[in-house]
């Protein structure tokens, strides 16, 4: 029998029933099955300095200590309840928050839950391998918190379905873990999340594009009037940050400590900079065009019934919903829309209704944008002529009205074969992954020390030193 109170840190009452207990007796063996199989891999003895939720005050979401990852206390969290809080949109607005599933709804909010919940398994799989090739005991540090934390969310999830689903959530819950990363036969639900992450630039572009993805869904399921999935979500975003923080800053150490070797040695050409081993700012560039479209990807159709369905039911809410100044029903308003007409990208005014993954994505990309600049101002800083960009929104995508069109980053449209005479200047091509590869020959752990082509951070975590011992090998 498991102690609740001890293994499983909660706010939901775990202690006390029975039947969601049983539930997670069957889970929590087969949960920690997929974590010794497809977790961090050669892991499983490592002391780690971690970030623990133990409750949702400001004193207990993140207590720091040493604890070997599967005995990390992976908790179920929601956000305080609101007594008075109503659902703020769609035909059911003005009602209040729901706080079982209504049964019109029941099969469309599980699919939204086990969407969601698909993600985080997925990217411990696709980053399971990276520990071996860190580039600082800090960096093994921040990819095995991520990991934990992705874990936690997963729990998160599984917690909505066995409390609210029954034995449908159950079995939903079981095949959350019996999907793949990138496996053929039964791969995970959404594209990004089964691309390989073969190395640290695509581990911190991943964490910088795909996981504010993650904030951008969860920001729109926290407005659902559905409340025990909003309250879920509120918490699982206070640790998201964390991971696109992670992102953001170790490509903000890549860019540094490249532009200071071109600055030392006064080069500037690609191959130049390559045989100081550091990577070149045009593969930047080519990695940043790849997550950025795959990323764009993940939300969907441009025009979408679903997501307008979703809205009218009160399921899934828009970016800061309660902040938007307009009716929250959107019965007639538009929203504007691209699409690709006679070999022009033209917009078109659409139902705002149906235009809500359109809505979110440009939410996503305003919000990407200032990111990049960002990273731009450490070029600048250092004086270089060299310009980051963001690839039209119509560039490498597969989904929606750009599907099967060439769309170079500029934003115009060209022939297959005109795309396929530059699709490697604009996309990773094998010798930049085979460079890449080669940097990450061996993991550097000694406590301060940090691999030639990435800078050290700034500061350490919870206020230790560069030098503090993050993880402790047995």
């Amino acid at each position: 029998m498991i102690n609740y109170t001890e293994k499983i840190p909660n706010n939901v009452d775990l202690g006390r029933d029975r039947v969601l207990q049983r539930a997670l007796e069957h889970w929590q063996p087969a949960y920690m099955g997929w974590w010794y199989d497809m977790g961090p891999n050669e892991s499983h003895n490592y002391e780690v300095y971690l970030r623990t939720a133990t409750s949702v005050e400001p004193d207990g979401w993140a207590q720091f200590g040493y604890v070997k990852m599967p005995d990390y206390r992976w908790g179920i969290f929601l956000q305080p309840r609101d007594e008075k809080r109503e659902v703020n949109f769609g035909i059911h607005k003005g009602q209040a928050a729901w706080q079982e599933v209504p049964g019109e709804y029941r099969s469309t909010l599980r699919r939204v839950i086990v969407t969601q919940g698909d993600t985080e398994p997925a990217s411990v799989e696709q980053q399971r391998m990276l520990g071996s090739s860190c580039p600082s005991m800090y960096d093994l540090r921040n990819i095995f918190q991520v990991n934990v934390e992705e874990g936690r969310h997963l729990w998160a999830m599984v917690y909505l379905l066995h409390r609210y689903f029954g034995r449908d959530g159950r079995e939903e819950a079981e095949s959350l873990l019996a999907r793949r990363s990138g496996d053929a036969d039964n791969p995970r639900i959404l594209g990004a999340f089964n691309e390989p992450t073969p190395d640290w630039l695509a581990f911190y572009m991943f964490t910088f594009f795909t996981d504010r993805d993650g904030k951008f869904q969860l920001c729109a399921l926290a407005e659902s009037g559905f409340d025990p999935l909003a309250r879920t979500c509120r918490f699982m975003l206070t640790e998201e940050a964390h991971h696109m923080f992670v992102g953001e800053t170790g490509i903000s150490r890549i860019i540094q400590r490249t532009c200071e070797v071109m600055k030392e040695n006064k080069v500037e050409d690609p191959s130049d900079v390559r045989a100081l081993g550091v990577i070149d700012l045009p593969t930047i560039q080519r990695y940043l065009n790849f997550h950025y479209s795959v990323t764009l990807d993940l939300y969907g159709s441009d025009v979408s019934s679903n997501a307008a369905n979703y809205y009218t039911s009160g399921l899934k809410g828009r970016f800061r919903e309660t902040k938007l100044d307009d009716d929250h029903v959107l019965a007639d308003a538009e929203y504007p829309v691209s699409e690709v007409v006679g070999g022009k990208i033209v917009t078109k005014n659409v139902p705002a209704l149906t235009a809500l993954n359109e809505r979110l994505r440009d939410d996503y990309i305003d919000e990407i944008a200032d990111g990049v600049g960002r990273w731009q101002r450490v070029i600048d800083n250092a004086g270089i002529p060299f310009r980051l960009t963001l690839p039209h929104k119509g560039f490498h995508r597969e989904i929606g009205n750009f599907t099967g069109h060439f769309i170079s980053p500029d934003g115009e449209v060209l022939s297959e074969e005109a795309w396929k005479n530059h699709e490697f200047e604009w996309l990773p091509n094998p010798k930049d992954y085979a460079y890449v590869q080669s940097l990450m020959s061996g993991r550097v752990v000694e406590p301060g020390k940090f691999v030639n082509w990435i800078a050290p951070p700034a500061r350490g975590i919870n206020s230790q030193p560069l030098n503090f011992e993050y993880v402790r090998f047995n």
